[in-house]
């Protein structure tokens, strides 16, 4: 029997990207629908569960995904509502990589150096991969500060985790790289998730702060988020200082993301979000 992933995505067209890491993990067809709201699903999640017997189920799996991590989240909690005993399908969340990129990289950190106690900057972290992982910095024991350049936007990243997980998180309004610099005075960890090819911090603007110990980038694009690293860095040290970048931790998030995909056809009862998703980032790391 064929193993049938139905890609939700709250876009117009269906990540390609996710498309072909479906592929990868083992689906043997993927179907996207685009924009896609709790509204509009319920035909599409009753195609799911009513056309497989039971032993067969496991064989069909959804996968919610879109660029809007808080719409991604309403429509995953959507489609489980219409779920009922004997009648369900796996279904996993992450929308624009938000689980399995900051997954990936916190599990590299975790990795490198002990999380708890210290003091984590995450910079520019209101888009997806940010705030997932600050939330997911605060569940190690991690004092979590987001920056954002304006200071209401901090403050809603930082009021979305503390509903979705319970954690606080300090909002930091950081304009520029001489307000982010300032951010980082006393910070260890500092993880950069902002837009592709923006600049967050020069190089001399990290290289000689005593306090940090380890770094991440999550931006592959030049220029890089943080100058004077390197894309490829998978845990060096520079200046002192251990360095993953956006390639370095980006091929345990490529095979999270299969392994995730792989376990959704073990049964037809997995939920995958960020919690397990992280468990096994950690466990692969």
């Amino acid at each position: 029997m064929k193993k049938l992933l139905f890609q939700f995505d709250t876009d117009t067209h269906p990540s390609v990207f996710d498309t072909v890491v479906a592929y990868d993990g083992g689906a043997d067809h993927v179907i996207g629908h685009g924009g896609l709201t709790p509204e509009n699903i319920t035909a599409l999640v009753e195609g799911t569960i009513f056309t497989r017997a039971p032993k067969d189920k496991k064989n069909t799996a959804i996968f919610v995904g879109g660029s809007d991590m808080i719409a991604g989240q309403a429509l995953f909690t959507a489609v489980q509502k219409h779920f009922f005993p004997g009648f369900q399908v796996s279904v996993m969340l992450d929308s624009n990589g938000s689980n399995t990129t900051a997954a990936a990289a916190v599990a590299k950190l975790a990795s490198s150096g002990a999380l708890a106690g210290k003091k984590a900057v995450v910079l520019a972290g209101t888009g997806p991969v940010g705030q997932r992982a600050a939330a997911m910095l605060a569940k190690e024991g991690a004092e979590v500060s987001l920056t954002a350049r304006k200071m209401e936007r901090a403050v809603q990243a930082c009021d979305n985790m503390k509903a979705r997980f319970g954690v606080d998180l300090t909002p930091v309004e950081a304009f520029d790289n001489d307000a982010r610099a300032k951010a980082i005075e006393h910070a260890n960890i500092v993880f950069a998730t902002g837009a592709a090819g923006v600049e967050l911090l020069s190089a001399d603007q990290w290289q000689h702060n005593a306090n940090i110990e380890m770094i991440a980038d999550a931006n592959a694009t030049p220029p890089l988020g943080i100058g004077g690293t390197d894309v490829m860095d998978k845990g060096n040290l520079r200046n002192g200082k251990i360095i993953w970048g956006a390639i370095g931790f980006g091929s345990l998030k490529l095979a999270l993301h299969r392994a995730c995909i792989a376990k959704l056809f073990e049964d037809n009862k997995q939920v995958f979000d960020a919690e397990n998703i992280f468990a096994l980032a950690k466990e692969m790391a």
